[in-house]
């Protein structure tokens, strides 16, 4: 095991990083976690494999980790690569979970956000851990969102 791992942020690569930002700002409590990042030049092409790269964004503070809890980092790359479009069902990273007091409401809230619907709200029993009611949405850039409430 590595010695003194933990999770401390997800990145997402955002067409407009301002944009999607304040959407999950706005919508789902994010909050900034200074500064403004503004990167280039040979140490970033090296580390990222992309020649020149260039990329700007910010890190936002994900809701109930509380001062030192994981980010959500959003970059934008000055030339992004095109790729398919996110799925549920495609092999690797898919979503990224919120809990919320009431998933019909989030759903409404993120809807109206500029987000986009993938399936319906549905309720499921667990076994041994109670019944779950969850939904899919996307961000306004169609990332995939799971909004879900424990009973």
């Amino acid at each position: 095991m590595i010695e003194g791992a933990r999770y401390v942020h997800t990145n997402l690569i955002a067409r407009d990083w301002r944009r999607l930002a304040e959407f999950y700002q706005s919508v789902l409590g994010c909050v900034p976690v200074p500064p403004e990042r503004n990167l280039s030049g040979p140490q970033l092409e090296s580390g990222t494999g992309v020649p020149g790269a260039t990329l700007a964004g910010m890190h936002l503070r994900l809701p109930g980790g509380g001062a030192d809890g994981p980010t959500l980092e959003i970059f934008s790359y000055s030339r992004p690569e095109n790729g398919p479009a996110p799925a549920v069902n495609r092999p690797g990273f898919a979503h990224i979970a919120f809990a919320v007091a009431s998933v019909n409401e989030a759903r409404a809230e993120v809807l109206a956000a500029g987000g986009a619907a993938i399936g319906e709200v549905v309720t499921m029993a667990i076994a041994g851990g109670g019944r779950v009611t969850w939904c899919y949405v996307t961000d306004p850039e169609r990332n995939i969102i799971e909004l879900q409430a424990w009973s």
